[in-house]
């Protein structure tokens, strides 16, 4: 074999290392652009566990009699028709949660942020709504029998005029947080 021969077989085998690095140069790059790009999505997730903030969670049609959920970050979550007689939600944020036909009686929704809150149908027969704060939420069809309302913000509140007459005559303090008294956010005579 001549020398101008072996030179030609040495480019030809070059070439051919050369087209059959290009693939697996792309694809290291491609494997380490993915490595990075786990890496700060587990970041961010790690970060994010510390947080406060939660999902909302469904909660709907649950069985959740003597729950303890004080303290939690529940906004946006659903109870809607969910048994929650004697659970706990004191200090708890339920910020937007549906409490759609839930069955409230006997919680304790002391120091509650219950604002934007659907409470329409439930029933918070002697419910504990001290110091609740409850603005802006719905709760036209609900039954406050016997709830102890001392310091409640019921600021722009839609319930119905005979359910306003009852808690008006239990209706006394002042919200610690909102500095509204509980009559006046009735609109109390």
């Amino acid at each position: 074999m001549g020398s101008k021969q072996l030179i030609d077989l040495k480019k030809s085998a070059l070439r051919q290392e050369l087209v059959n690095f290009q693939p697996c140069w792309h694809r290291r790059l491609l494997a380490c652009l993915f490595s990075i790009l786990l890496f700060g999505i587990s970041c961010l997730s790690c970060w994010n566990a510390g947080t406060q903030s939660v999902l909302a969670e469904d909660y709907n049609k649950e069985f959740l009699i003597g729950a303890d959920f004080s303290g939690r970050v529940l906004t946006d979550s659903s109870f809607t028709k969910a048994n929650l007689r004697e659970s706990n939600f004191s200090g708890a944020d339920l910020q937007g949660v549906s409490f759609f036909g839930a069955n409230l009686e006997g919680a304790n929704l002391e120091g509650a942020n219950l604002s934007n809150a659907t409470l329409d149908t439930a029933r918070l027969t002697h419910a504990n709504l001290k110091n609740a704060i409850l603005e802006g939420a719905f709760a036209f069809n609900a039954k406050f029998d016997g709830a102890t309302i001392e310091g409640a913000d019921f600021t722009d509140v839609e319930v119905r005029q005979d359910a306003q007459l009852l808690l008006c005559k239990s209706a006394s303090g002042t919200n610690p947080v909102t500095g509204r008294k509980t009559r006046d956010t009735l609109n109390c005579r």
